[in-house]
């Protein structure tokens, strides 16, 4: 049979992407809290001399950038870009470092905690002294006389409160309003430091420059016109929601730290029979490591010695132990149990499978999907667009003869009501979630791309053989020619399938030497994908694989052919053999189907999607293993050789529906690549993982249908969220305009009566501003509960 071909990975990745940069920076970003800021960083960034691309996310707070080749190559080198990058950051209004863990280490843990410390210290003094403003000024309209004083003196004690408040724990949102203002790049700090300022300053003049005669608020003593309440009250507000988000973006990437939890901080070591613990940084492949009970597997490698039973739950997500015995792989984060066996380290570091489902669901959540490039787009003309409107409600509303008073809150709750941070959140935070849910699920989506794509698969593609099939066919079979022993056969095939690795050529071997028979050695050896293998015995040309193959060494089977109907037609692959142009017999092997398979394709087929199988086998097995996974036979595709998989493919995705091919073998990665939805075994090749856009750790198929559910629920959330952000910021900032007022006022017209009646103060609007941000996080949360 045939032999696998080597396929350069350049050939397989899909169109119109790049090949993957040398290296990847990371660096840790703080004071981002909006889209605007995202847009901000990853110019600053993009400007850097030798940065390909660059990524933020606003849900991790982590920005990434792809580095040219050369460009890092070095240690000194990679910081010195590295310090470039945090440079232009900084530079852009912004603190950061670079670090190196995919996920928040330790020190970037400790700096997070001080700055939810600090967030929380700014609000407790904004809520005290705010609530002692917010008290006075509005004390005199519940109880008349309740407080001493004059209402000049009561005003002056709330801008003794205020004070505090504006200056102090709203200090970062002034810093915002210099920066943005400076840079010419206004963002939600912009806003909030503008409309705080805005009514503190305007009540300052009143209440010492220019007093006057009015009332602040209906019902209270006269006095000068002043909104501390409103300034101290919106900085409290918005205060307590970015504490309240950032406790909940801290939940969503608890899949990430549980990742890297698994991973074992020593490793016992062996050498010339002296145990050692040593950390687990030290480990070299080859090493002889010790696991003992109840630890963790340090690093990938293969068993020595020993037994023991390994919760897989890492790679499979089901918790059910599996015995391992000497030969047998393991895999570095999964669970010893009561056994100890001795290990040899194969794949340490990054190069071990945990480190790259951690660096995969990291690219994965520093992606973006096409909904949230939209999302930035808008963003980016945000902010100014919400400044005109606040400045024309203000002249519109002096105009309309509402006073200065009422003009300046309208203003102000225009610039507070307005959330770009909804939409910098929208779509990161559901992606972080989804990916790690994923992740603890054994589903490995490789961007933001292919959930898009998933969601738009209409058809599902199976390939036969280890992926529908188990992989591991047995040889069932032996039919000799008329006078030919069936020793000679089986001995001329395992030989000349002797130095092949596909997996029918390992079942003949396997199947040979359980019968007794040795295969020999091979003086030459030549493999036809798809078709067979050849080989020189003892200088006789021996040929094994298809009825085409044995016509071109001038053989045929057709002496055999109602044996070859009769094997075909109860699901087996056959295998012809021929000897300088003698037939010398038939195999037949069986690779017996998952047993889920029958009820993942029911699965699918119920929820609409299209389900194909394609093979390289005869038509005649390829419908008799299909008839057993319910696939109907006009949706099989028989006799594909490897090179025309991707063209089969492209025929199917020319029909108009999205397909995702689901594969794990060598000669699956060009159609994984092709599919608009690669979803590869984890059991299979790296090439066939690299070519496709989902990789499954689990070994069963019910992850397919379970990937295809997490990208649909995924894209459901994001576009919820960008709804909401969207339809918040569309109905509340005319309400804060306040362009229901004239329809809701007594009569219909402005008149005397404008009030707050069919408006939004200042103070509400900055509620709903903070609730819209931490309601889109809970909103991604949900995906945690995906099953």
């Amino acid at each position: 049979m045939a032999g696998s071909t080597f396929v350069p990975l350049g050939a397989i990745r899909r169109e119109g992407v790049a090949a993957a940069p040398a290296e990847t920076l990371r660096l840790r970003v703080s004071g981002m809290h909006c889209a605007s800021c995202v847009a901000r960083v990853e110019q600053a960034m993009a400007g850097v001399p030798g940065v390909l691309a660059a990524r933020v996310n606003l849900a991790t707070q982590r920005a990434e950038a792809d580095v040219a080749r050369g460009t890092a190559g070095a240690p000194a080198e990679r910081g010195t870009l590295a310090a470039r990058l945090a440079e232009a950051i900084r530079g852009a209004g912004y603190d950061a470092f670079p670090v190196e863990s995919p996920v928040a280490d330790d020190r970037e843990r400790r700096e997070r905690a001080a700055e939810e410390r600090a967030v929380r210290r700014r609000f407790v003094l904004a809520a005290g002294c705010g609530g002692v403003v917010f008290v006075i000024a509005h004390a005199g309209m519940l109880v008349p006389g309740l407080l001493p004083g004059s209402a000049w003196q009561q005003a002056f004690v709330q801008f003794l409160f205020a004070l505090p408040v504006q200056f102090v724990a709203g200090w970062p949102f002034l810093v915002g309003l210099v920066r943005g203002l400076v840079r010419r790049a206004p963002d939600m700090d912009t806003l909030v430091g503008l409309g705080t300022l805005t009514a503190f300053t305007s009540s300052a003049v009143a209440l010492f420059v220019a007093p006057s005669g009015g009332a602040a608020m209906p019902g209270m003593a006269a006095g000068p016109e002043v909104y501390f309440d409103t300034a101290v009250t919106i900085v409290a507000l918005i205060l307590l929601g970015r504490l309240l988000e950032a406790r909940a973006r801290g939940a969503t990437s608890r899949a990430m730290r549980g990742l890297l939890e698994l991973k074992p901080r020593n490793a016992v070591r062996e050498a010339a029979g002296v145990q050692r613990v040593v950390p687990l940084d030290q480990v070299r492949p080859g090493d002889v490591l010790l696991v003992r009970p109840g630890d963790r597997v340090p690093v990938d490698g293969r068993v020595l010695d020993g037994r023991s039973a390994v919760n897989r739950s890492l790679v499979t997500g089901e918790s059910l132990p599996v015995d391992v015995g000497p030969g047998d792989a393991v895999t570095g984060g999964t669970l010893n149990g009561t056994g100890a066996f001795r290990m040899v380290a194969e794949r340490v570091g990054a190069d071990s499978l945990l480190m790259q489902v951690v660096a995969l669901v990291e690219r994965a959540q520093t992606s973006k999907a096409d909904v949230q490039r939209l999302a930035d787009r808008v963003a980016a003309v945000f902010v100014p667009m919400v400044i005109v409107v606040a400045l024309v409600a203000f002249v519109a509303w002096w105009l309309a003869g509402a006073g200065p008073g009422t003009s300046l809150l309208r203003l102000v709750a225009v610039l507070i009501v307005a959330c770009p941070c909804a939409l910098g959140l929208a779509t990161p935070t559901a992606l972080v979630v989804a990916t790690g849910r994923g992740a603890q699920l054994g589903i490995l989506a490789r961007d933001a791309g292919a959930l898009e794509r998933a969601e738009r698969v209409g058809v599902v593609v199976f390939d036969k053989t280890g992926t529908l099939t188990r992989g591991a066919p047995q040889l069932t079979d032996v039919v000799p020619a008329p006078g030919v022993p069936e020793a000679r056969l089986l001995a001329a095939a395992a030989t000349a399938e002797s130095r092949s690795e596909h997996p029918l050529a390992l079942a003949v071997l396997r199947g040979a030497r359980e019968r007794g028979v040795a295969p020999g050695t091979p003086e030459d050896f030549g493999a036809t994908p798809g078709r067979g293998v050849h080989a020189l015995v003892d200088g006789r040309a021996v040929v094994a694989g298809t009825g085409a193959m044995l016509a071109e060494f001038g053989a045929s089977e057709a002496a055999l052919a109602a044996e070859r109907e009769r094997l075909e037609s109860r699901g087996r692959t056959v295998i012809a053999v021929a000897e300088q142009g003698e037939l010398l017999g038939l195999l037949g092997l069986a690779d017996t189907l998952r047993p889920e398979a029958p009820a993942v394709v029911r699965d699918l087929t119920a929820r609409g999607f299209q389900v194909w199988m394609i093979t390289g086998d005869h038509p005649r097995t390829a419908v008799a293993v299909a008839a057993e996974a319910g696939i109907a036979p006009d949706r099989v595709l028989a006799g594909v050789l490897p090179h025309e998989k991707s063209a089969a493919v492209e025929r199917l995705r020319a029909r108009g529906r999205g397909v995702a091919m689901v594969g794990d073998g060598l000669n699956d990665a060009p159609a994984l690549a092709r599919a608009d939805v690669g979803l590869a075994m984890a059991s299979g090749s790296d090439v066939a993982m690299e070519a496709s856009a989902f990789t499954l750790l689990r070994g069963d198929l019910t992850a397919v249908p379970d990937a295809l559910r997490l990208a649909a629920r995924t894209l459901r959330v994001i576009r919820q969220n960008l709804f909401w952000a969207f339809a918040y910021n569309v109905v509340l900032i005319p309400v804060a305009a306040g362009v229901l007022v004239p329809f809701l006022s007594p009569g219909g017209a402005v008149g005397p009566v404008l009030g707050w009646h069919g408006g939004l103060h200042p103070m509400l609007a900055s509620l709903a501003m903070a609730l819209s941000s931490v309601s889109v996080v809970t909103s991604s949360l949900r995906l945690r509960r995906f099953r």
